[in-house]
């Protein structure tokens, strides 16, 4: 990244949010790094330095500050970067990939050789792998010891050290600190739970983003609870750690006035903390650039700035929600979610309110015969493509996680039966993450924009490239105003006597207007 010292100072002095995850100031004077919204002092413009991560920062003998703690910053969005396959990699890395991998694994997963990605990683980030990994231990660490009571020995294996020795050698050499140091505001937390805090770049359109995912939430799986910022949000989530199974639940609450995502882990994902804060940056797409995706999409943002694209904790669930979401209504596309949960979700040792069972894996449901599918209300074509996605990836011919090439994965769905284009862009929008993707042929996008040919819509949707997956979760909220709108339309037309609704008098009249304030709209889910 290119970063100008004069920008970035007056970014600094201004404390200007835009700015946050995107570089941190290193103060020659105090030896730290902080974030530019660090609410200390501003320093002096000669003591300054700007880096581009926090490993650069550490690099060069910095510690992070402890009052705006830099591990809390937003991270980057997908395609911020030039370099996707760097950005990739560091993800990955975040999520804590390196503790049961090597490198020439990560190179694999990303699908590049290891001296490539060693040269793509440098030139991005400034530091090496190995640097960066290490940095991103410590600050994880160094979370843990200060928002949970996890023992230190429990803190040292979750942030990736071998053993607490080495752990507490490590951070006395590069913070200068002992464990207990940061272990005051540790005390009195509970045991079964834990409480992390995720930082975003205003503004954030939360409502917008708790009703998408209200309007689709599984029972068993997912839950909403109303609230004063628009709601809150709870999951259960699965993840494999290790070569074991993790799983537990997930509540997610806005905390605007610190521009924060307040999250609560349920005691059993102790394990896989990094795994599971990395899956909730990608739900909520905590690394979106709102003022550079608004300016772009123009009018069409905004009546609604800061909206974010939905993502995901299990790629494969979101194909089986496509799957099973063509052509039918959202309500029916949830009872068949729920059936299929029942039958072989898996149940949580300690639920928490609605929040019962794990979505099944691909694993899972490629072990499931087509027809016992079909048993559970499952139409056969239907049943038949979730079989064959999940067969592709248990076999590994299709992965959906973020940071495959977009391309190649639309490419290899829509090779299965039963999988066309709208499915498989629906899959890159929320499992890949990518902000370019675009169900053209959706019917509510077409309404919307009064387009009915395929390319013509894509000429259209062109304008809104390199983010018209954000275009289309607006024009998609638009529908559902419209929606709305005529509903309430329909609802007082019932409500008013047969002769008093029109200003004639005429009941046939009355009737004729009726008519024409109720049109008729084939529904197709979103």
């Amino acid at each position: 990244m290119e970063l100008d010292p004069d920008t970035c100072y007056r970014a600094v002095v201004s404390h200007d949010r835009r700015f946050d995850g995107r570089f941190f100031v290193a103060v020659s004077s105090t030896g730290i790094y902080c974030r530019p919204v660090c609410a200390v002092r501003t320093p002096k413009r000669e003591n300054c330095s700007f880096f581009a991560t926090a490993a650069a920062a550490e690099k060069h003998g910095y510690r992070p500050c402890l009052r705006c703690r830099p591990e809390l910053a937003p991270g980057h969005g997908i395609a911020d970067l030039s370099g996707r396959l760097a950005q990739a990699a560091a993800t990955l890395i975040d999520e804590g990939f390196l503790a049961d991998a090597g490198v020439p694994e990560l190179a694999a997963r990303i699908g590049v050789t290891e001296r490539h990605l060693r040269r793509l990683f440098t030139a991005q980030f400034g530091v090496s792998l190995v640097d960066y990994a290490q940095t991103q231990r410590l600050l994880l660490a160094k979370r843990l010891l200060t928002d949970t009571a996890l023992p230190v020995t429990e803190v040292a294996l979750a942030a990736g050290f071998g053993s607490v020795r080495r752990f507490n050698d490590v951070l006395k050499t590069r913070y200068g600190l002992a464990p207990t140091a940061m272990r005051k505001r540790a005390a009195g937390m509970p045991a079964d739970r834990l409480v992390f805090e995720l930082g975003y770049r205003p503004p954030m359109a939360w409502a917008a983003l708790m009703q998408f995912l209200g309007a689709r939430a599984v029972q068993g799986v997912e839950q909403i609870w109303p609230d004063a910022h628009g709601g809150e949000y709870g999951r259960t989530v699965a993840i494999e750690v290790g070569g074991r199974l993790h799983s537990g639940w997930i509540r997610l609450a806005l905390v605007p006035q610190r521009h924060v995502l307040r999250v609560t882990l349920s005691g059993s994902l102790a394990h896989a903390i990094p795994q599971v804060l990395g899956k909730v940056r990608r739900l909520c797409d905590l690394g979106c650039r709102p003022d550079v995706v608004d300016r772009h999409l123009g009018a069409l943002a905004a009546d609604m700035p800061g909206m974010r694209l939905p993502g995901t904790v299990d790629g494969f669930e979101i194909a089986v929600r496509a799957v099973l979401g063509q052509v039918v209504s959202l309500a029916q596309a949830r009872a068949m979610l729920h059936r299929l949960v029942q039958a072989h979700g898996v149940p949580l040792a300690a639920p928490m309110d609605e929040l019962r069972a794990c979505f099944p894996g691909a694993a899972t449901l490629a072990a499931v015969p087509v027809t016992e599918l079909n048993a559970l209300g499952v139409p056969m074509a239907k049943a038949r493509a979730i079989h064959a996605i999940a067969t592709a990836v248990v076999e590994g011919r299709v992965s959906l996680e973020p940071g495959v090439e977009p391309a190649q994965t639309v490419a290899a769905l829509c090779a299965i039966d039963g999988v066309g284009d709208w499915t498989a862009q629906y899959i890159a929008m929320r499992a890949l993450g990518w902000p370019d993707a675009f169900p053209a042929t959706d019917y509510a996008l077409r309404k919307v924009l009064g387009i009915e040919r395929n390319g013509e819509m894509l000429r259209h949707a062109a304008q809104w490239a390199p983010w018209r997956a954000y275009a289309a979760m607006h024009l998609w909220r638009q529908y559902q105003d419209m929606q709305d709108r005529r509903e309430r339309e329909r609802a007082e037309a019932r409500a008013v006597p047969a002769g008093l609704g029109a200003t004639t008098g005429d009941p046939a009249v009355t009737r004729r207007a009726r008519r024409t304030r109720r049109p008729q709209l084939q529904e197709q889910p979103t």
